[in-house]
């Protein structure tokens, strides 16, 4: 009986398993789609801002003027840091990864602003939405170097936000919306593990930070949220388009995993790859190391012609985000400050409809045996 139940579990991870029902997304239907509350990602990328995106998924539908507007508004007056969190920021060390930074900053804001009848789970998810940016921001310029920045900003949107911090001064039109559009990419995607994890804990009736930070905790993982970094550094091993190619198949003779190709859904093409990687070539015609671009192609080119594997959103995030110039310890955490938005909406939709998230597990271990006496061992 465990041998017939293991056979329909081989590829584990509860691949195939329907765990829940949301309104939130689809993905992968057709082996291509993504859609967020019924309109198609690639109409969302290419008109919408990421502050409309997140007020569609927190709130359920798209903004008119006046309500972007109002967001935009309350969002820029939620970026002041309190006081015990800038001194908690500073007391990570520099040598933290950013991902943990992230984290703790959460954890401290849910001690210092409890969620509560006056503090709710949408002024919450309003308020992380907010100061994610300036949490990691104001931690690096302070470790990094020597300064306590002021994390007010005039900045609009949440993209020139974080590159007015980081880079104190305003942002390339340009450089301002392809951030905009990573964010919008990646604001959500169904039951992945992070959000899977945030409704687990949220189905235990556990406060809204703590489900956060069970997603922050979950994306840390290098099978979740790293493949961006990773491809980074696959990406900048390489100088040319063929220098490219000849290491790229020779790497693949030698067994080594290429990171940033495939999905664990998708099975014919990543829909937001295609648009992401209009912005890397976009921004590579005026990037000081633009030949990158032509090095991630190469590298595209040669997975499909080797393995049939086609380039997912993490792959031309990593160039977009270089020629944006963002150091590469900041790709996961852009990818929370996204994401953010589609774990707040999973978990209000997971509290208005709530049951306790509980698996069964197939038992692999002996059979039933009697308990043998400490004296009577060996």
């Amino acid at each position: 009986m465990v041998e017939n139940a293991l056979a329909t579990k081989k590829t584990g991870g509860l691949a195939g398993v329907i765990a829940g029902q949301t309104a939130i997304s689809t993905v992968g239907k057709e082996g291509i789609g993504l859609t967020y509350r019924g309109y198609d990602i690639g109409a969302l990328a290419t008109s919408a801002s990421f502050e409309e995106i997140a007020w569609l998924l927190i709130y359920g539908e798209l903004p008119d003027e006046t309500e972007l507007n109002h967001y935009r508004q309350r969002l820029m007056q939620l970026r002041t840091l309190p006081a015990g969190l800038k001194q908690a920021l500073e007391a990570i060390p520099a040598t933290a990864h950013p991902m943990d930074v992230l984290r703790t900053g959460c954890s401290m804001l849910g001690t210092l602003e409890p969620e509560s009848d006056t503090h709710t789970q949408t002024d919450i998810a309003d308020r992380l939405l907010a100061t994610l940016p300036g949490m990691l921001v104001y931690w690096y310029q302070f470790q990094y170097n020597g300064t306590r920045i002021d994390t007010t900003s005039d900045e609009e949107t949440t993209a020139g936000y974080f590159l007015h911090l980081l880079k104190d001064k305003k942002p390339e039109a340009s450089l301002r919306r392809a951030l905009d559009v990573s964010l919008v990419l990646y604001a959500e995607h169904e039951f992945n593990a992070s959000t899977f994890a945030a409704r687990i804990t949220a189905s235990t009736l556990s406060d809204f930070y703590s489900c956060i930070v069970s997603g922050i905790g979950t994306l840390r993982g290098a099978l979740h949220g790293g493949a961006n970094e990773a491809a980074m550094e696959l990406i900048t091993q390489f100088k040319t388009a063929p220098e490219a190619e000849a290491g790229i198949r020779k790497m693949l003779l030698e067994k080594q995993k290429i990171m940033g190709f495939g999905h664990r859904v998708y099975k014919i093409s990543d829909p937001r790859s295609d648009i992401i990687k209009l912005w890397s070539e976009k921004l590579a015609e005026t990037a000081k190391e633009g030949y990158l671009y032509e090095v991630s192609a190469a590298i595209e080119k040669v997975m499909w012609e080797e393995k049939h594997l086609f380039p997912n959103v993490d792959f031309y995030s990593a160039t977009t985000y270089h020629f944006c110039g963002i150091p590469k310890f900041f790709f996961t955490p852009l990818f929370v400050m996204a994401r953010v938005a589609g774990w707040s909406a999973h978990i209000i939709e997971q509290r208005k409809d709530n049951r306790l998230i509980r698996p069964d597990a197939v038992y692999t271990g002996p059979m039933p045996r009697p308990f043998v006496l400490l004296a009577q061992r060996g």
